[in-house]
């Protein structure tokens, strides 16, 4: 979280369907911006499909929705168009983003310790400062949490 709760700035990324985008862009809209390890693998394709079930929702109570990873711009593409996403994915291949939201962690995997990404999800307001934030994320029913939190009024 920003200090002071100030705005989110970041620099602009590249993101599928041939956009640089940037937090700012989504300035006068709440965003969720979802954190995941890589593009393909069970858990980030289960929970990029349940964001897109829940797309709709997301719009109409005036939310965007964008994933991000590591992975490269190419894989984002394989991924939106194999799974009919319809929001932008960002390629954070730098990391800067990650850091920014602190979502890179030691992770252990077949017994090597190693830095991913940790599943993480953030709800922004019109104004780019985080106003929820869930890390750990457990996919089933998160997408759902999310919708929830979104539409809850305040």
């Amino acid at each position: 979280m920003s200090p002071n709760n100030e705005p989110l700035s970041s620099s602009e990324l590249p993101a599928t369907g041939d956009q640089t985008l940037s937090i700012q862009h989504f300035r006068g809209k709440s965003l969720v911006l979802y954190f995941y390890p890589r593009d393909n693998t069970p858990g980030c394709t289960r929970e990029s499909q349940d964001f897109r079930d829940r797309h709709d929702a997301f719009v109409a109570a005036d939310c965007a929705v964008v994933g991000v990873s590591r992975d490269s711009l190419k894989s984002h593409e394989n991924f939106t168009a194999k799974y009919e996403l319809p929001f932008p994915l960002i390629s954070d291949a730098d990391e800067e983003l990650c850091r920014l939201f602190d979502v890179i962690k030691e992770k252990n995997m077949y017994g090597k310790k190693v830095l991913g990404i940790e599943r993480s999800t953030f709800l922004l307001d019109s104004h780019g400062r985080i106003v929820s934030q869930w890390r750990k994320v457990k996919v089933p029913g998160h997408v759902d949490e999310v919708l929830e939190t979104v539409r809850a009024p305040g």
